[in-house]
């Protein structure tokens, strides 16, 4: 039985920044593949069997402002989402449900915000944080108290810039970092130790890895799947500027 999901609440600004919109779509476009590419206001769909969008055999979906890309590991898929997605509009996208009766599927990943800086929006917060290497051991037990789910869905494993950290009696309870994406993109990873959320530790290391990344050039990138990691991202400036699924086709 289909499980019901959430309407997903989209707050895309009217405007995003072209630079941006640029960017963006050009770090996922190499993420999808070499003929993957955004056309704005339309859908485009790519078969992209290495596509690192989503699990390998699912079929993504990418929307950054007002075009969607959306990848499929066949030919065969490729045509079922074609006539499938054909009248839908880019944020109606965001709905399993409405896929679901277009496209049945039996997983899906997401939806999830994608929310980008611009650097002239920038609002740091104060903050004393300490920079340790991403394989230290202690960041690592962090991983492991916060458990799979949610270590997961944070990416913080994955980082290859230097972290961002808060301790308390001596154990690292928060820390944030970037891991580097094509066209010079920073993807941000933030996780605090259950024990300790809702104190704003996550507000204090993502101000010091966004402020890190902003440093080097980078453009900064938020993906957040719950509203309190979309706060955080508003608080310091960041945009919602699309949003990501992936889905499990189902075989007929």
């Amino acid at each position: 039985m289909h499980q019901k999901h959430e309407p997903m609440n989209l707050n895309l600004p009217a405007t995003a920044s072209h630079s941006v919109l640029y960017q963006a779509r050009a770090a996922w476009s190499r993420l999808a593949g070499a003929d993957a590419s955004f056309l704005p206001g339309s859908t485009s769909i790519a078969v992209a069997p290495d596509s690192r969008l989503s699990p390998p055999g699912w079929m993504a979906v990418v929307v950054l402002g007002d075009a969607a890309l959306v990848t499929v590991p066949t030919a065969r898929m490729a045509d079922r989402a074609s006539t499938a997605l054909r009248d839908l509009g880019t944020q109606e996208l965001a709905d399993p449900d409405r896929l679901y009766d277009r496209l049945p599927f039996n997983e899906v990943l997401g939806p999830a915000h994608l929310l980008f800086l611009t650097p002239s929006r920038f609002r740091p917060v104060p903050s004393v944080t300490e920079r340790v290497p991403g394989d230290d051991p202690l960041l690592l037990a962090l991983l492991d108290r916060c458990g799979p789910g949610d270590a997961d869905e944070s990416a913080l494993a994955d980082i290859t810039s230097s972290a961002r950290v808060l301790r308390r009696d001596g154990r690292i309870v928060a820390a944030a970092g970037h891991e580097l994406w094509p066209q010079g993109t920073a993807h941000l990873s933030i996780l605090t130790d259950p024990r300790h959320r809702r104190r704003g530790l996550a507000l204090n290391v993502a101000s010091a890895a966004v402020a890190d990344a902003l440093t080097q050039g980078l453009l900064c990138q938020w993906r957040g799947r719950t509203l309190a990691s979309r706060r955080v991202a508003q608080t310091l400036g960041f945009e919602e500027t699309g949003f990501q699924l992936s889905l499990r086709l189902s075989e007929n």
